[in-house]
């Protein structure tokens, strides 16, 4: 018996052949709408990164050249995209390039630097990931949703903040140093070595605070456990971590 005659049979083939057509001019035309930029920089003695995007993701990798390599995906040819070197550093700020334009797209950034360097990284949306930076400072903003990584850090100041995302740090405190992570929505995960010392306050509404090999019976519970207070090691880096929905955990290498 046949199930479909001869004309339907020809229509579903023409058909096909008509859909995959459209998602091959749909494809070759994403990427025809994208603009991939690389651009090289020299690196001095000091060197600071400063990023202000408005969608997409930003990557940081340490390499061992002395400059600074920013790759650029643009999702919008026309996005304005004008990197300047100051006394201070590089800056890119793709909000100020842009301001007044309706419709941007995501901007995905891949930038490769000096271990040494500093970076203040800044999204409206979109992943943050920083991996082995030890220069001064390491700052990581979402203003709205997004992750943030934060792999092999050895910076004096970390300072990572997001709405709704998890944070995940792994690296070290330094003597005197400055640490904060806050989530407004989300898990906030530190993994640190055995060794580190700091003065901790880290608060929770929801009660989820983990401090796993960290705890000791010194630490103090406040608000019916919501925060925990108390000095780790030789408390001499000042951490504080806030959590408004959503776990801390401290996890030991």
């Amino acid at each position: 018996m046949k199930l479909f005659s001869s004309a339907t049979r020809n229509w579903v083939k023409s058909f096909s052949v008509f859909l995959l057509l459209a998602l091959t001019v749909g494809a070759a035309h994403l990427v025809a709408a994208q603009q991939k930029v690389s651009r090289h920089y020299p690196a001095g003695k000091n060197v600071r990164l400063e990023l202000k995007n408005i969608a997409g993701t930003i990557t940081v990798e340490t390499w061992a050249r002395d400059e600074i390599r920013v790759t650029a995906t643009m999702d919008n040819r026309k996005v304005n995209f004008n990197p300047r070197q100051t006394d201070a550093g590089l800056v890119i700020d793709i909000a100020a390039d842009n301001r007044g334009k309706v419709d941007v797209g995501d901007m995905n950034f891949k930038i490769e630097l000096p271990a040494r360097s500093s970076v203040d990284l800044e999204t409206r949306s979109g992943q943050i990931t920083v991996s082995n930076i030890q220069g001064d400072l390491v700052r990581a903003h979402i203003w709205t949703s997004g992750d943030i990584t934060l792999s092999g850090i050895n910076a004096a100041r970390v300072f990572a903040t997001n709405t709704t995302g998890d944070i995940y740090f792994d690296g070290e405190f330094s003597s005197g140093g400055t640490y904060e992570f806050k989530s407004g929505k989300g898990n906030i995960t530190l993994r640190l070595p055995a060794n580190c010392g700091f003065r901790l306050v880290a608060t929770a509404p929801t009660k989820e605070i983990k401090m796993g090999p960290f705890w000791h019976p010194g630490m103090k519970l406040v608000s019916e456990g919501r925060r925990i207070t108390g000095d780790v090691g030789d408390g001499r880096a000042s951490v504080t971590v806030t959590n408004y929905q959503g776990t801390i955990n401290f996890l030991r290498r």
